[in-house]
């Protein structure tokens, strides 16, 4: 099975076994009520990890190796983690148990369960989920964004039954075609269906604008 990673397929493979990955509207749906997903979107981002990632990015280009190396081997908080296993989960119709493991009952009292390690350390789990649950809710794709379109208020909730109706609509499609979109497949489809979109990007107006103050001055100081 062949995995598009520009619109947010995943693909694992484990010896002979491939776990398919889809971040579509209906995976996004299963993790939970509107509310419910962009907690899970926050729980997964906002772990320790998360932040080193970035600004070794921004210094480097890209994450060292033996930051990597260290860094996956780490422990993560709970929340987190068990959002990273919500998503994986959502985005797929195998057990992913062999991949990621599986909470089992404690014998011990005080200890109700424990874990049995899968394949992937919990790095790999949160780096994947993070990228699932992004080209699910948010999308990535490399389209002009314009500033009437960003919203200046955080959101609570993602409500993933507007967007197959809003699909459904601009596109045509059966309701099973639309819930397979993930995000960033579906900006992608909108900008190639209104391509000629007039006005601003942010950086457009942020740059027209400083232009026109420096031209400004320059007049004023004549």
């Amino acid at each position: 099975m062949t995995a598009y990673k520009e619109i947010g397929e995943c693909l694992i493979t484990s010896g002979e076994d491939e776990y398919f990955f889809r971040p579509s509207f209906s995976a996004m749906s299963r993790i939970g009520k509107p509310q419910e997903i962009v907690q899970t979107f926050y729980d997964l981002h906002r772990d320790d990890v998360t932040p080193l990632i970035r600004r070794a990015a921004d210094a480097y280009g890209h994450v060292p190796t033996w930051l990597y190396e260290h860094i996956r081997h780490g422990t993560y908080g709970k929340r987190a983690l068990m959002a990273g296993l919500c998503v994986m989960q959502a985005c797929t119709e195998r057990d992913i148990s062999p991949l990621v493991g599986e909470f089992l009952p404690a014998k011990f009292k005080g200890k109700p369960f424990k874990r049995r390690m899968g394949i992937m350390g919990d790095f790999d789990i949160l780096v994947i989920a993070q990228s699932l649950i992004t080209h699910g809710i948010i999308g990535k794709a490399k389209v002009r964004q314009l500033q009437r379109h960003e919203s200046s208020q955080m959101a609570t909730e993602f409500n993933a039954f507007e967007y197959i109706s809003a699909a459904r609509n601009h596109f045509a499609i059966s309701r099973d075609e639309a819930e397979q979109l993930t995000m960033t497949e579906f900006q992608i489809m909108l900008a190639a269906k209104y391509p000629d979109q007039k006005g601003f990007t942010r950086e457009e107006y942020d740059t027209t604008r400083d232009e026109y103050f420096a031209r400004r001055e320059r007049r004023l100081a004549k």
